[in-house]
Order: structure tokens, then sequence, then C-alpha cells
């Protein structure tokens, strides 16, 4: 079985948390592989960066991981950490995504696609 990591946040200010609208359809929170030499805050660092353009810093005591298998014979472990923005002009990485935006923490348990994402936002957000 392939294994395989990546890092994100749940970006919080002010009562609202950072989505992403993939371009395949589903809602999610920003996140994405480690690359070599990376540290796990690092990581979630570039890839809210890269894929919103919002800056932020992490609470590296405020994390929560997640294992699932995106396909067959694949294991993937996501660490998310609490996060904080440092900006808020979200633009969206247009070859992956096609919406960014900060919403209401209720209405993202509407919006966000899957559950384990949810079970995230209630650890890391309530």
């Amino acid at each position: 079985m392939k294994k395989e990591k990546s890092c994100g946040s749940v970006v919080v200010d002010e009562g609202k948390v950072l989505l992403v609208h993939h371009n395949l359809g589903h809602w999610d929170f920003p996140k994405g592989h480690v690359e070599a030499f990376e540290t796990e805050e690092e990581t979630a660092i570039r890839e809210v960066k890269e894929e919103t353009n919002i800056d932020i810093e992490v609470d590296s005591s405020k994390k929560c991981t997640i294992t699932y298998s995106p396909k067959e014979g694949v294991t993937k472990d996501v660490v998310f950490f609490l996060g904080r923005p440092l900006n808020k002009d979200t633009k969206p990485q247009e070859t992956e995504v096609c919406e960014a935006k900060f919403v209401e923490i209720k209405k993202a348990f509407d919006l966000l696609t899957y559950d384990n994402a949810k079970e995230v936002l209630k650890k890391l957000a309530l």
C-alpha cells in the first residue's frame, strides 16, 4: 500500500473560515502534498498561499490528522493546523481552485463536501 502525506490549515478569522471550491466540484480546506525537506507547518503555510493567496500563521499546538484512501492501494494522512490569516484578499489558484472565500463557520458545515472535513472543523474551530 502506498502512503501519501499532505498538510493544510483551517484558517479562522472573526467567526469565519477559509474554504476552497475545487475545480473537481468539492469544497474543502486548502491543503497539499509535503515537499522534500518541508516541515508540516511549512507545507500548510505554502499550500494555503498557493491555493488562496492568503498568508497565515499556524498554531502548531492545535492540529488534527485524518486518514483516508483517495484511490485503491493508497492511504493518505492529512495534517491540519489551526491558522490565522495575515491578509484577506483571496485569489484562487485557477489550475486547482475555482473559488476561495471566508464563510461563516455554521455555513461551512453545509458547504464542506466530506464528513471528515466537518469533523476537522469541529475539532479545530469550535
